[in-house]
């Protein structure tokens, strides 16, 4: 028996929550969904560029969409995380889009023109510099990290890549991102 085998208790099933919330518009299932998936979403934001401020209010755009877009989620067509992961990211761009007056950008355009570093040979600098400290960490978490925040996959796609058990991805990763925190001196 593989002792990094996914467990179908391992796995958050939102399926009732969701059904209850599209259904009868039940608070106490939002409110477990809004618990879980908030923290998330910042984080997920803040690592697409997203200033604190900003990262919250997409989330909880984000959040209000699935309360009110709960009938169309189908759980047969994707994880609730990967649904609310995508609106979130396509609220991201969008408002990066009306800040900047385009129509259409590109994500790898948004990437420059919403970077808040006035000075590119700065910015630049920055980006090796956390480059180096990722390295610096033990293979696993280096990878575990450039999967989470650069391939912007969540922790269960993570788990199901690499083969291990969902809880293991997250304390791996949260163990890293606080050893690059401390390497920074603690700035976040």
């Amino acid at each position: 028996m593989n002792p990094f085998a996914i467990t179908e208790k391992s796995v958050p099933d939102w399926s009732s929550d969701m059904k209850q919330v599209a259904t009868i518009r039940d608070r106490d299932a939002f409110m477990r969904i809004y618990a879980f998936f908030m923290p998330r979403l910042c984080l997920y934001l803040r690592g697409l560029g997203a200033p604190n401020a900003t990262a919250e209010e997409i989330a909880q755009d984000a959040l209000l969409k699935l309360w009110q877009q709960a009938a169309q989620y189908d759980a047969a067509r994707g994880a609730l995380s990967t649904w609310l992961f995508r609106v979130a990211r396509n609220l991201f761009f969008d408002k990066c889009r009306k800040e900047q007056g385009l129509s259409y950008v590109s994500a790898a355009a948004i990437d420059t023109e919403c970077d808040p570093a006035p000075d590119r040979a700065e910015a630049y600098t920055d980006n090796l510099a956390l480059h180096q400290r990722i390295d610096a960490l033990s293979p696993i978490q280096a990878r575990l990290i450039r999967m989470s925040y650069f391939e912007a996959k969540s922790h269960q796609e993570i788990a199901d890549e690499m083969g291990m058990p969902l809880g293991t991805v997250k304390s791996h990763v949260r163990r890293a991102f606080l050893s690059l925190q401390n390497s920074i001196g603690g700035k976040s």
